[in-house]
């Protein structure tokens, strides 16, 4: 999972760091408010992927005495991080930059310039997503996209999409507020076009922050991981009943799970714990992403 993050980060960071320079260049030229905000947001997303592969790195560190799960949650904390940025530097500029430009418009000169930069960005970030959304789609199985997103444990792999669908439509709207600008002789539109273009990424932004808290908070596994638990616990006759399951991501390639389980009252100390070591072993072997199990002995609650 962290290799399929890696490939697709890397990907995006490549288009890119390609795209802010012709977009800034491109701004120089020509004056254009939306193509600024445009190179702006390309850098953005430049110094947000560097981030998220730092964070896939500090979270590949090891137990120790410190951290005894390990530094899995790092990746969710620099996607929190990333929102963030999104949110303060690309929205936040954008919408700045458009709101002068309402209020001091400058003449765009050689728009021929902005409509190929443009058209060469969409390709690079149209590959870049296609990309992602190739890998994305591996990892979400059945669900629909929008349910993937809100249930992945692997924010890399959903922010890197986001992004770049963010910057597809971005590209799309520059245009147009280029075009228009062209067309009427009125600056207006490049400046709308700006603001507009600020709306988007802070709308993905919030989403992206929403999505990455509860990560960050703690959630447990995917519903089918914990029923899977729950009925593997219940195949083992000694058990009587399985109080509680609780399961926590440590990471996306980390879920602690905690059993609570009523054994038979028959059973003695030596079968408890032949049960515990089958159990735990049952567990990590079914559900490779559970890497640690503590069960409980407890009475059947309620009873």
């Amino acid at each position: 999972m962290a290799s399929s993050s890696r490939k697709v980060i890397y990907a995006a960071l490549a288009g890119n760091a390609l795209v802010a320079i012709t977009k800034f260049i491109a701004a120089f030229i020509t004056g254009s408010s939306a193509m600024l905000s445009e190179g702006i947001h390309s850098v953005v997303d430049t110094g947000n992927q560097i981030l998220l592969l730092y964070g896939i790195h500090r979270a590949k560190r090891p137990p120790d005495r410190q951290f005894p799960f390990g530094y899995g949650k790092e990746i969710y904390f620099w996607s929190f991080v990333v929102a963030l940025l999104v949110f303060s530097v690309g929205a936040g500029v954008s919408v700045y930059e458009g709101v002068h430009r309402l209020y001091h418009p400058r003449q765009v000169v050689n728009p021929l310039v902005s409509y190929l930069v443009l058209v060469f960005a969409m390709i690079f970030e149209g590959g870049s997503w296609v990309f992602a959304l190739r890998e994305f789609s591996k990892t979400k199985g059945r669900r629909g996209y929008i349910e993937a997103v809100h249930k992945g444990k692997n924010p890399p792999l959903f922010m890197v999409l986001f992004e770049d669908s963010a910057a597809t439509i971005g590209l799309v709207i520059a245009f147009l507020g280029v075009l228009l600008g062209q067309l009427t002789g009125s600056m207006v539109y490049d400046g709308i076009a700006s603001i507009l273009i600020g709306l988007l990424l802070g709308g993905t932004a919030v989403w992206l922050a929403y999505e990455t808290k509860g990560l960050l908070v703690g959630e447990s596994a995917l519903p089918e991981v914990v029923e899977g638990i729950r009925d593997l616990a219940g195949t083992f006759p000694e058990i009587e009943f399985v109080n509680e399951v609780l399961t926590l991501h440590m990471g996306p390639d980390f879920i602690l799970v905690t059993l609570s389980v009523d054994f038979e009252d028959t059973q003695t100390a030596g079968n408890v714990e032949r049960v515990i070591r089958e159990l735990d072993a049952e567990v990590k072997k079914a559900f490779p992403l559970v890497k640690r199990v503590f069960i409980e002995g407890e009475a059947r609650r309620g009873s």
